[in-house]
């Protein structure tokens, strides 16, 4: 077997336990489930580079900015979620009566007749499965747990800003290269390149998001679905977050449609049928491209981070497969001796 290459950057003890440290956070994240705040610090830390780059302010301006930038972002998604929890029951309320009669056409039988019988057969269909008050406790810890750890990455990513090191007290060591030093060091790298990659692949998949959005805003007013606004705005918000985001957009989408007309509903039903299927190969496209790697090797780690992650894991998946990809490929492997020559 090939043997490292001795004296290079990456050999050593420090490098090794480098490693092994970094291994060790992404089970943790696995296995503990910490996708959310990893995800909100390292977006919260582009956020707050971009901003010092761009405006070239001190630090605690920077972080100033950010902070009114935050609060402004959590006041219009709060302003617009609000409105489109309005809009929702109408819709509601305008579509049912089209999908009813479409269903008496066509002799499908429906669970519910209206928008308040809708929403007691939701009740009773989770009232029969699991405890209601108990389902309603667990969401109420999940999204304060959720809370708690996007405040924890910001505050996480607010402090790496205002101080990267790892070591405050380098000064103070008798031996100067000593081992926790050279560790520190050596870590610090590698959580640079997982923050290179994530800067770099969550562009491809804010393009994806874009691109979608761009495209369902021009079928929109081409076909003057009503809504447009709580349309589009959805549509970017969900595409956000994969599958489910999509899942969610175009129940929202077709039942717009169904406000109009059956014909209507149908008719972005196929537009988003298509658009959606082609979208995970498009975005394996553009992530694939930005981080040159395989189509179906990106595939299968969008698989593997839903499954082991859900939809967190989704978004973090292509950013670990480019940093393993750029750990790798900085390691140069000694070529294997070729073996002595047997006597004649």
């Amino acid at each position: 077997m090939a043997d490292v290459v001795p004296n290079k950057p990456t050999e050593g003890l420090p490098a090794r336990v480098s490693y092994l440290f970094m291994l060790g956070t992404l089970v943790l994240v696995g296995c503990l489930h910490l996708a959310t705040p990893l995800l909100v610090a390292l977006f919260a830390y582009l956020a707050l580079s971009i901003l010092h780059l761009k405006r070239r302010l001190g630090k605690w301006l920077t972080v100033a900015l950010f902070v009114v930038l935050v609060s402004a972002v959590t006041y219009g998604l709060g302003f617009f979620v609000n409105d489109t929890m309005r809009a929702l029951p109408d819709i509601a309320d305008k579509a049912i009566p089209s999908v009813i009669q479409w269903a008496r056409e066509y002799q499908i039988e429906l669970p519910f007749t209206d928008y308040d019988s809708l929403k007691d057969l939701a009740s009773d269909t989770v009232k029969g499965q699991v405890n209601y008050l108990g389902n309603v406790a667990r969401f109420a810890r999940g999204a304060t747990a959720q809370f708690l750890f996007v405040v924890v990455g910001c505050v996480v990513a607010i402090s790496i800003f205002l101080n990267p090191r790892l070591e405050l007290d380098r000064e103070k060591h008798a031996v100067r290269n000593n081992l926790y030093s050279l560790c520190c060091d050596q870590i610090a790298k590698r959580f640079e390149l997982l923050y290179r990659s994530f800067a770099m692949v969550i562009g491809a998949q804010i393009t994806i998001s874009a691109i979608n959005t761009v495209f369902t805003a021009i079928f929109v007013l081409a076909v003057g679905l009503p809504y447009a606004v709580v349309v589009i705005g959805v549509t970017f918000l969900c595409g956000l977050v994969p599958v489910l985001g999509n899942l969610v957009s175009n129940t929202v989408i077709v039942g717009i449609g169904f406000t109009v007309s059956p014909r209507m509903a149908f008719a972005a039903l196929v537009f988003l049928v298509v658009i959606h299927k082609l979208e995970y190969f498009l975005n394996s496209k553009i992530i694939g491209q930005r981080i040159r790697n395989p189509l179906w090797l990106t595939l299968l780690a969008l698989v593997l981070g839903e499954r082991l992650l859900g939809l967190p894991g989704m978004v973090l998946a292509p950013v670990v497969l480019h940093y393993l990809k750029v750990e790798a490929s900085s390691i140069e492997l000694k070529p294997p001796l070729d073996p002595p020559a047997s006597p004649v």
